[in-house]
């Protein structure tokens, strides 16, 4: 896309009352979303949509960073196999809210066996074990956001 057509854009949702706005071109993807602001001014914001994920309202950018690399350290510290994420989404336990989760803590499970769902852009994607073992520690809280490549499980090999 090319700068010119950037700027129409930007000034079009700057000018406008809408708050966001997504094109898909074949050359890729932009997304243009108006910043809330403190003051009379209106900053505009442009992210590559496949890089970008919307994260919950609660938490900063900074905090779900911090936990990613909280949750990197600890998984160093662990023995046995890390279980990473294989994508950018939200973190669930269970398949559906309120059901059982996949697995537990001391759960025995096997190779392409289901331990999460990582919903990405609406999707829910059934994430796999890569290695059997037993479940030695959840590293994710039910509904957080994660990064691609962060730890979610440690497996111990040896159960």
């Amino acid at each position: 896309m090319d700068l010119r057509k950037l700027k129409t854009l930007i000034d079009l949702v700057s000018e406008s009352n809408i708050s966001e706005l997504e094109i898909t071109e074949a050359d890729g993807k932009v997304r243009i979303v108006k910043a809330e602001a403190h003051t009379g001014n209106m900053p505009m914001m442009m992210v590559p949509a496949p890089l970008a994920a919307p994260a919950p309202v609660q938490r900063s950018a900074a905090a779900i960073a911090a936990d990613a690399a909280e949750a990197a350290a600890i998984a160093e510290a662990e023995t046995g196999h890390v279980v990473k994420s294989p994508m950018v989404g939200t973190f669930y336990r269970a398949a559906s809210p309120g059901g059982k989760p996949l697995v537990e803590v001391g759960s025995q499970i096997k190779t392409g066996e289901p331990v999460c769902i990582i919903e990405a852009m609406k999707i829910m994607n059934e994430i796999e074990a890569d290695e059997g073992g037993t479940i030695a520690k959840i590293l994710c809280e039910n509904g957080q956001a994660v990064e691609f490549g962060q730890p979610l499980f440690v497996i111990d090999r040896r159960g």
